[in-house]
């Protein structure tokens, strides 16, 4: 095989956010990725994220910032609501200055992918189906399930990026569980135009005790929907289809106009997303030639908002440790995870506080966050709470630049 740091070749899986930027900056510092994913052919699609500090600084060294965008606006608002229609203005963090960005996922991925060189190999409709390792490479067989044939090759590295239930990670790292469930379910699509009765730049936030939707709104686009809900048995929501689920954790209250408006809107919707909230918890996020990155190794939640962010900034700083390191996998391996697991434990810690914000646990959750956006509308506090806000531990965590050189 090749020596490591001068044209190494490694095999990434998962052709997500975090696949995308990590070739891309493997191919910058000399490396020869070939990218595998599951799907067919690549995702168009995708929901609200945010784009943090960590990640605009990532993306901006990538050479993708301009590609991807920004979806905020000066003329972007968000109510709170109940389920008669009242409205209340709402927090729309995006109108700070020098703030997170609101993106769909498709943004960034597309951003990402338009950057990728044409000499990168792209395999779709592929998985490894084993993984083994010697000392001068890692041995791969991969499975094209178009044709149903398997091939067999050698790997300077091997990248699982392939998400919250990385086949990468059961492969290499073993059948243990490594899912922490914070047992609450989430349900998310993207709107093909504005919630009913309200304007195209306009969201929403209906929050009670266990629950919450959320109406995410752009600039440009149609608002991207998520229901979120606390949940005593993740496998029982599974066992029904997805609405009926969402239905019962927002019964047996009337749903009124609004709500039922937007349950029809999910269930009617040609793509959904319906999963429990989870975060990946292990000791090592790589072993010998063999390393995972973003949800497959941490999986901040979306409660964090951070996953986009954490991906890329992961991809860009394992690029910039292997040629740090030329000739010593181990080390530039050592190093990377050494400054992004600190990194990464701020994220994870993020997720409980911004859970509250999310969906309030309780009622006595409900109660604090109710009047914490009350105080939010006083004139003259709402600014300096904002403020506030912004400069919090868990924001300014948000912010930094774990990728830098």
């Amino acid at each position: 095989m090749t020596e490591v740091g001068k044209a190494g070749r490694a095999l990434v899986v998962g052709l997500g956010i975090t696949g995308i930027a990590t070739a891309l900056r493997l191919h910058q510092v000399g490396w020869e990725p070939v990218v595998v994913e599951r799907a067919p052919a690549r995702r168009s699609g995708g929901y609200f994220i945010v784009l943090f500090g960590a990640g605009i600084a990532s993306a901006r060294r990538l050479g993708v910032l301009e590609a991807i965008g920004d979806r905020s606006g000066p003329h972007v608002t968000s109510y709170e609501v109940d389920r008669a229609g009242r409205r209340r203005p709402g927090m729309n963090p995006f109108a700070m200055a020098a703030g997170p960005r609101p993106l769909l996922r498709g943004d960034v991925e597309r951003g990402l992918f338009a950057a990728l060189p044409d000499d990168v190999e792209i395999r779709y409709a592929t998985v490894p189906t084993r993984i083994t390792q010697d000392d001068a490479a890692a041995e791969v067989t991969l499975h094209d399930t178009t044709t149903d044939t398997t091939v067999t090759e050698r790997f300077d590295l091997v990248i699982g990026a392939d998400g919250m239930r990385s086949t990468v990670r059961r492969l290499v790292f073993g059948p243990e569980e490594y899912l922490h469930p914070l047992n609450y379910m989430v349900g998310a699509t993207v709107l093909d135009g504005p919630v009913d009765g309200f304007g195209l730049h306009e969201g929403l936030v209906l929050a009670e005790p266990g629950r919450s939707v959320w109406a995410f709104p752009f600039a440009d686009h149609a608002p991207s929907l998520l229901f979120s809900y606390r949940t005593a048995d993740i496998d029982a929501e599974f066992r029904r289809p997805p609405i009926a689920s969402i239905r019962a954790a927002f019964g047996p209250e009337p749903t009124g106009p609004l709500l039922e408006g937007l349950l029809t809107r999910y269930a009617q919707a040609p793509d959904a997303l319906f999963d429990s909230v989870q975060q990946v918890k292990l000791p090592r996020w790589h072993r010998g030639r063999v390393v995972l990155i973003g949800d497959a190794a941490w999986c901040v939640t979306l409660y964090a908002g951070m996953g986009a962010s954490s991906g890329m900034a992961g991809g860009e700083l394992l690029g910039t440790m292997l040629r740090r390191h030329p000739g010593d996998l181990p080390g530039a391996l050592r190093a990377w995870e050494a400054r992004m697991r600190p990194f990464i434990h701020l994220q994870q810690e993020s997720a409980w506080p911004g859970r509250r914000i999310f969906t309030p646990h309780d009622r006595k959750e409900h109660l604090l966050r109710a009047g914490m956006m009350r105080l939010m509308r006083m004139p003259g506090v709402g600014r300096a709470m904002g403020r506030r806000m912004f400069d919090s531990k868990d924001m300014r965590a948000k912010n930094i630049d774990v990728a830098a050189p």
